[in-house]
């Protein structure tokens, strides 16, 4: 017994189906376009983390002081 209920000879055959309908090169295609696009999200994700942990905020100068009392108060 495989994954889930399926053996690996039906993975097989299932993988040698899959080659003779759609062929090597437009697999090959498609993986590359997929990596591709999973690369361009990891990047996005990640500039986007550092564009937030990089923006101030607003209470920043009161989260960092000791004294609260010091803090410069907006009138």
């Amino acid at each position: 017994m495989g994954f889930g209920g399926v053996s690996l000879w039906q993975l097989l055959i299932v993988l040698v189906i899959v080659i003779l309908l759609f062929g090597t090169k437009k697999i090959k295609s498609l993986g590359s376009d997929l990596g591709s696009a999973i690369k361009g999200f990891k990047s996005s994700v990640s500039d986007e983390k550092t564009n937030i942990e990089s923006k101030p905020s607003d209470d920043a100068d009161f989260e960092k002081s000791e004294n609260p009392d010091k803090v410069n108060k907006k009138d």
